[in-house]
């Protein structure tokens, strides 16, 4: 599984440098970031909610925490692994369910759906991969805040999570690193039970 690790710290590295909100000199060095432990890293990039308003990817995620009112929770101490939803995996949810939900009425559910994509605890990429491997063809089952559980599998050289129904969602970045935890991107928003 060496190819995955690879694969995914190739992303990781790509993933630190689009969400950066000004490159420093650090960051433009890549070996040093490479060898740099994530907690360093992790100090000049700010809370998870503070990384996703700096990367226009996370536009409509940053509009759903905060409608959902969240924003203040995830930008606490955590630490967290946040499953982050891109704007192109929010617009698979059809258009009418998207504005229920970023409604007054549709806030405790948005609120679900959002804690479903939260991990307590900082769960990185390798971390993440190891245990994988560790739990066999079932699956590693990570248990969100909110309650329900998320299945981990690799398919095809990728970190998928399937959800409660059935849906998967493909990992597309990992170990975007915040003071609070740690983000990986998916390409599909998953839905509790």
């Amino acid at each position: 599984m060496k190819p995955i690790t690879l694969t995914l710290a190739a992303a990781s590295a790509l993933a630190l440098a689009a969400c950066a909100e000004a490159p420093d000199e650090a960051e433009t060095d890549m070996a040093a970031e490479e060898a740099a432990p994530v907690e360093d890293t992790a100090m000049t990039e700010g809370t998870i909610v503070e990384v996703a308003q700096g990367n226009e990817d996370f536009s409509t995620l940053v509009s759903a925490v905060t409608s959902a009112e969240l924003a203040e929770t995830l930008s606490g101490p955590g630490p967290y692994t946040v499953f982050a939803p891109t704007n192109a995996a929010f617009a698979k949810v059809p258009q009418a369910a998207r504005d229920q939900l970023m409604s007054e009425a549709g806030k405790e559910d948005l609120a679900g759906i959002l804690t479903y994509h939260v991990v307590p605890g900082e769960t990185n990429a390798a971390t993440l991969t190891s245990a994988i491997e560790n739990a066999g063809e079932a699956g590693y089952t990570l248990t969100t805040v909110n309650g329900a559980t998320l299945t981990a599998t690799v398919q095809d050289g990728n970190v998928v999570l399937t959800d409660a129904a059935g849906n998967t969602a493909m990992v597309t970045a990992t170990d975007v690193a915040a003071s609070n935890g740690v983000i990986h991107v998916i390409d599909t928003v998953l839905m509790p039970e």
